[in-house]
């Protein structure tokens, strides 16, 4: 790899990936690089992830653009937590919601008080100690900067939004920081005698060199895969489900702030809000459940009439096993596939190109640089496919085939031993720079039914009428500020 004092970067493939790598290295890399974007409008986008984790605010922030511009641009709303309906028992409800549950008490966290209380015969909720998970099914929001007389540090937020709207608003901002488009289909690829990628070739005939060639192709993976030939991680064996099918629905009146996720025989369905629609979908195993029959149980599932014939995305649950390859990154879905349902694809190719920018090369020899990067993206993609299994495999359902074979399969060993460890001891640590909050663990664990044998005997430290008193206090700071919260569909409508 030859690094230039104005390096040239091709990024191969538009959408959410490709505009989101452009908008954010023009940003920050500013006249060290020299940035032209190739893709053809004939093409399309996946278009899955219309969820976010509340990450996003921070690039958006990076990038300048003001929450209220992004709303308005991407028929955007708000997300407070994600609501997992049936899948610990038939019947069953529960939300990861994001932000604090509780209060931790010294070095104790809270969990430990209510699970102190719950030996006590306390029966009350732990989300009762969530105002994310009360905003939420109450159907409101606002900055909690606006909300007077309360100690709680805010409503945390993410975001619902239209991904082919948010990359048309991440174009504009691109071009506009001297990013070049190329409208055209990649036909060839050139490398030079060591193997680097050296230029490429549209269906037009032109030809385009680079120094660094950022992969944003999909599920074609066309120069991290087709070309350097970088194989595939298949997690289907954790993972079974393989295809989803996909479809926007009339918007529903009032617009809740929060995703839902309902399983059903042989998959689950999303349902994600926007102000213009409402964005559906199955994800299922074609090895349990045929296509007409989840046709059928996605469009018998929805709240309101459907806008368009469901459009099916077959997919591989894994990861590249090199995210970075010789001078080639592939960022988005050419790294690799995670099911939507924590939301965190959009998030992968954030920190995939926060990570690039910091490893960003300025020399030839770079292949520390590199190993760390794909290191990184490995621990990343692994502890995301542990969380997901997590959902998997703690179900309670009745029914045969997935959810049976997902409760009895065996895991990964670090799976393994989280689970066991809070099992045992009601303990969960966040292993450094990991995605997902020692809370949000402990949501989905106790929300699908495992209740730890044990927790830490400091909150017995406390006596009945001190813990009363201190859960009974955080019920009703949390009660009387998501009282005074504004609805959502207020702050939207402002």
């Amino acid at each position: 790899m030859v690094i230039r004092a104005e390096t040239k970067v091709l990024i191969a493939g538009g959408g959410t990936a490709g505009w989101m790598t452009a908008a954010l290295l023009s940003r920050l890399l500013g006249p060290a690089v020299k940035i032209r974007l190739i893709e053809s409008d004939a093409i399309g986008t996946v278009g899955v992830g219309e969820a976010t984790i509340p990450a996003i605010q921070h690039f958006n922030a990076v990038l300048g653009i003001p929450e209220a511009e992004f709303l308005n641009a991407t028929q955007g709303t708000i997300k407070l937590g994600i609501q997992f309906e049936h899948w610990g028992k038939q019947g069953d409800s529960y939300m990861h919601a994001f932000g604090p549950v509780g209060r931790q008490l010294g070095v104790t966290s809270f969990h430990h008080y209510w699970l102190a209380a719950r030996s006590r015969a306390d029966n009350s909720s732990f989300w009762d100690y969530s105002l994310n998970y009360q905003a939420a099914k109450a159907g409101k929001y606002a900055p909690l900067l606006q909300i007077p007389n309360t100690p709680l540090q805010g409503v945390v937020h993410a975001y619902h939004f239209d991904a082919n709207l948010y990359a048309a608003l991440l174009r504009r901002y691109s071009e506009q920081q001297g990013v070049s488009r190329n409208e055209g289909t990649i036909v060839s690829v050139t490398k030079t005698p060591d193997g680097d990628i050296a230029g490429v070739t549209l269906q037009d005939g032109s030809h385009i060199a680079a120094d660094i060639f950022i992969d944003c192709s999909g599920l074609r993976a066309l120069l991290i895969g087709q070309e350097l030939g970088i194989g595939y991680e298949d997690w289907r064996h954790w993972l079974p489900c393989d295809t989803a099918l996909a479809v926007p629905s009339e918007a529903i009146l009032p617009i809740m702030p929060y995703t839902r996720s309902i399983a059903h025989t042989g998959g689950w369905q999303w349902r994600i809000p926007l102000q213009h629609r409402t964005g559906n979908g199955l994800v299922y195993s074609s090895q349990f459940l045929t296509d007409d029959a989840a046709h059928n149980t996605l469009l018998h599932n929805l709240d309101a009439p459907a806008l368009a014939e469901p459009r099916k995305i077959n997919f591989v649950t894994g990861r590249r096993k090199l995210q970075w390859a010789r001078n080639c990154i592939a960022i988005g879905l050419s790294s690799g596939f995670l099911e939507p349902l924590e939301s965190t694809s959009i998030h992968l190719i954030q920190s995939a190109v926060l990570r690039l920018v910091q490893c960003f090369p300025g020399v030839d020899n770079i292949d520390a640089v590199r190993q760390e990067f794909n290191r990184q993206s490995q621990a990343e993609f692994e502890a995301i496919r542990d969380f997901i299994i997590l959902h998997y495999h703690l179900n309670q359902r009745e029914d045969k085939g997935l959810w049976q074979y997902c409760r009895q399969m065996v895991l990964p060993d670090s799976l393994k031993q989280r689970i066991e460890l809070f099992k045992q001891s009601a303990l969960v640590f966040r292993q450094q720079d990991e995605l997902f909050t020692e809370v949000a663990w402990q949501q989905v664990m106790l929300g699908q039914g495992l209740i730890p044998t044990a927790y830490n005997k400091m909150a017995d430290n406390l006596t009945d009428k001190q813990l009363s008193s201190f859960l009974n206090d955080l019920k009703h700071i949390i009660t009387h500020t998501t009282q005074q919260l504004p609805a959502h569909q207020a702050f939207l409508q402002q």
